[in-house]
């Protein structure tokens, strides 16, 4: 069964070469394309694709404002946002939308397949610099309030092995790269982060991120930083 995938961009060459790349990749197919959030909300819905990949800067409605809209009409749909935007604000605009995912757009053909294949899967993918935004968005705000008993107690229930695959995840690492670097198969993976959003009370990556943030600052990493 392939990985069904709509394309929202509005430049022209960029979406054909995203819908290759897609269509070119084993287990994947390209079912629509949309050069405007408007349009997609025309046809998007009759498609109903496994993920979408959605450009912010489009004309008419932004690319977040899509999301919200699509989101409510595609629940089961994965939204994963690809965009030139490093920004915090428009991260967590996106994220709050409904987004499950935040690429950059000079992320490599492997690791865009990769992170449609984990957020199909029930990941989060992030570009490492995005995912480590998002953990120093989460630091700065902790810094100004106090910490939750709850929310540290929670954390502290988590195994060794646990803790450090919710670190990695923090990181921005896929699901594969979390295999490898923890020599673990990918069922385990997914054992580990269903128990870790269960302990954390969480549904999203995002959200266990902005848990895990709370409970490093006070538990420095013995893992190696990602290169």
């Amino acid at each position: 069964m392939s990985i069904t995938v709509s394309i929202v961009e509005d430049d022209a060459p960029a979406r054909e070469i995203l819908a290759e790349w897609v269509n070119r990749a084993a287990g994947f197919r390209c079912v629509g394309k949309h050069g405007s959030v408007e349009h997609a909300l025309a046809k998007l819905p009759a498609e109903k694709p496994a993920v979408v990949l959605m450009d912010i800067n489009l004309p008419g409605l932004s690319g977040i404002e899509g999301v919200r809209r699509l989101k409510a009409q595609l629940p089961g749909t994965q939204f994963v946002m690809l965009t030139v935007y490093e920004d915090a604000d428009h991260i967590f605009d996106a994220l709050q939308a409904g987004a499950s995912g935040y690429l950059l757009k000079q992320t490599p053909r492997a690791e865009l397949l990769e992170s449609l294949q984990d957020v199909f899967g029930g990941g989060s993918p992030m570009t490492s610099n995005i995912a480590r935004k998002v953990v120093q968005a989460f630091q700065r705000a902790e810094a100004n309030t106090k910490n939750s008993g709850a929310e540290i107690s929670s954390a502290e229930n988590l195994s060794p092995r646990e803790r450090e695959v919710l670190e990695l995840l923090a990181r921005g690492y896929l699901y594969k790269e979390i295999m490898e670097a923890l020599k673990i198969s990918r069922p385990t993976v997914n054992t580990y982060i269903r128990r870790i959003y269960e302990k954390l009370h969480v549904r999203s990556r995002s959200q266990a991120v902005a848990k895990f943030s709370h409970f490093s600052l006070d538990n420095p990493s013995h893992l190696p930083v990602r290169s």
